[in-house]
């Protein structure tokens, strides 16, 4: 199972950045998912990427990470461990578990909580989008 959830990390990392063959060369990359505090970055955007972020976060039950905005950019969590729900404004809440996906799209405020009795871990994925979109 883990090695799915790793796979799935790898393929989000890596699919949902601009190629831009043209400019700055970038390097494969990979880590381990080690995390003892609650929201541990682990790609910082450029010079280390094209411009994709992203971290891993650990919310105790009942806690949440905060509504803030995804801005210019598009996001996507991918639940390692646990339950929970993500708001979107303007949509109801989604239930959230192990081994689902969620995407939340540009412009959009949102927050994640958890609802379980466990820690619920997940990895989230930014990423800008595309100029002229």
């Amino acid at each position: 199972m883990k090695s799915w959830l790793l796979a799935t990390a790898a393929v989000l990392l890596f699919a949902a950045a601009p190629i831009h063959s043209h400019e700055q060369s970038y390097q494969p990359l990979w880590f381990h998912l080690e995390c003892s505090g609650s929201d541990c970055p682990l790609l910082r955007g450029a010079p280390q990427t094209a411009g994709m972020r992203s971290g891993f976060v650990r919310l105790k039950p009942g806690q949440s990470v905060g509504e803030h905005s995804t801005q210019e950019h598009e996001e996507a969590l991918v639940v390692l461990q646990g339950q929970g729900k993500a708001v979107v404004e303007g949509r109801e809440a989604m239930a959230i578990s192990s081994r689902m996906l969620t995407y939340i799209p540009p412009r959009s405020r949102h927050n994640v909580t958890n609802t379980g009795t466990e820690m619920l871990e997940y990895v989230y994925v930014v990423a800008p989008i595309a100029s002229g979109k």
